[in-house]
């Protein structure tokens, strides 16, 4: 079985203060979904954000961390080969048996309270304008409760991925720092899972299938969480190097420039390129560009030097501008914050550039992915696990939701608009007048 990594006083007090920064960044993710969202949609989708944090919160202290564990704790195997693949932790509900008092598995528990948090915002994007508060707090159970716990144990609670490198001889087996695959892969295949299950806003689609433009009613509150979940997503990834790959405290310098030049550089090259091709910069693109490089540079942040993170980063921006379109366009899928694109697909890019880039160390033993293909083997079995496993079961999951509590809101709740719909009561009711007409389209 893995063994966890040492952790010494000031390791502990790093990870302490950076996890206590991780509500940050969801704060900057709930304000990125409120301003991509239609104004008649602010206030319930803020109130859906504290709902899903809440109700991620407490199921992952009732079952989640059970079942993610911590390397060296109880677990579950099976036998192939001759081998044994551990694939889910056995831990006590409740966080029983658990000192909280800074040891290893109490700050994983901590981490993964906020993680499994921001799991469940992701998909509140996706969702905007037509999901409702109970199914959206329903669906979060769910992620948080089985699908974020299970995939989290693979890669960092000693699980099979983690194994690859002792059982499969892959590099290091699979790596991720800080949650490029757990939280933000996890989280955009759960939003376009959810994109697909509810279908695209009323008057999305013209009835000859092509998209039209919904704008978001404050890119202001976007900007400003862009800059939220910066701070967030440093203490994130700090948190998550030392907790989960066994760097040293003093590596959260590398990390945290890692990660701000990762987002600058994918900002960057989003504003670049809408520049280009539609003669001003897209002020959303760019938010979605930044998100985007802030979810690539979390698997990778520990491993690779500054100039690779800028690369890393300006790759994720232009994936994120292209994949928003295209999903939208191509797929007929209603995107509303760009969340499957922003988390879903960048995230996977900084699973790849792991292997691409990442100078990663296993027993003291420095393991330069350019000459080392089993690292990037490693990456791709991950990959392949998220796309062929972890996809099909939230879309399962929360189709058989759908069955028995429908998730999408009614037509003339849309119509309405979300606030006064569920809440009873708009965020702007002095000043804010709606002019959007609800005419019928093809969904």
């Amino acid at each position: 079985m893995t063994s966890p990594p040492a952790l010494s006083d000031i390791g502990a007090l790093l990870c302490t203060v950076s996890i206590l920064l991780i509500p940050l960044a969801g704060a900057g993710i709930s304000l990125i979904n409120t301003g991509l969202g239609r104004s008649r949609s602010a206030s319930h989708l803020m109130l859906s954000s504290i709902c899903i944090i809440s109700s991620a919160a407490l199921v992952y202290f009732v079952c989640g961390f059970s079942w993610q564990g911590y390397p060296g704790g109880p677990a579950y195997q099976f036998f192939l080969a001759g081998r044994g693949w551990n694939w889910i932790a056995s831990g006590p509900f409740f966080l029983r048996r658990i000192d909280l008092d800074g040891s290893p598995a109490s700050l994983a528990a901590l981490l993964g309270i906020f993680s499994a948090g921001l799991a469940g915002l992701i998909p509140l994007g996706s969702g905007t304008d037509r999901w409702r508060l109970g199914a959206a707090c329903a669906s979060t159970t769910l992620l948080a409760g089985f699908t974020y716990p299970l995939f989290a144990h693979w890669v960092w609670g000693g699980g099979w991925l983690a194994q690859l490198s002792t059982v499969g001889g892959f590099g290091r087996g699979f790596v991720d720092a800080a949650g490029s695959s757990t939280i933000q892969v996890v989280g955009g295949l759960t939003a376009l899972s959810i994109a697909w299950i509810l279908g695209p806003r009323h008057g999305k689609y013209t009835a000859a299938g092509m998209p039209s433009a919904i704008p978001g009613h404050n890119s202001v509150l976007v900007s400003f969480g862009c800059l939220l979940a910066l701070i967030g997503w440093t203490g994130l990834n700090s948190a998550g190097a030392v907790l989960f790959s066994g760097v040293e405290p003093g590596s959260a310098v590398r990390v945290a420039i890692n990660t701000a030049l990762s987002a600058s550089s994918a900002a960057l090259m989003a504003a670049a390129i809408t520049r280009v091709r539609f003669g001003k910069p897209d002020a959303s693109l760019t938010a979605n560009g930044w998100i985007g490089g802030l979810a690539a540079s979390s698997a990778a942040c520990a491993f690779v030097v500054p100039a690779e993170a800028i690369v890393i980063g300006g790759i994720a921006g232009a994936l994120v501008t292209f994949s928003v379109e295209w999903f939208e366009l191509r797929l007929s899928i209603d995107d509303p914050s760009g969340a499957i694109s922003a988390h879903g697909m960048a995230g996977l890019w900084g699973v790849v550039s792991v292997g691409l880039f990442g100078n990663v160390t296993q027993s003291g033993v420095s393991v330069t992915n350019a000459g080392n293909s089993g690292q990037l083997l490693a990456q791709f079995v991950g990959i392949a696990t998220l796309i062929g496993f972890v996809l099909p079961l939230t879309y399962g999951v929360n189709w058989f939701l759908n069955r028995i509590y429908s998730q999408r809101v009614s037509s003339d709740g849309e119509r309405q608009g979300m606030d006064l719909h569920e809440l009873g009561a708009g965020a702007y009711p002095d000043f804010m007048t709606h002019s959007e007409e609800f005419t019928p389209h093809k969904l």
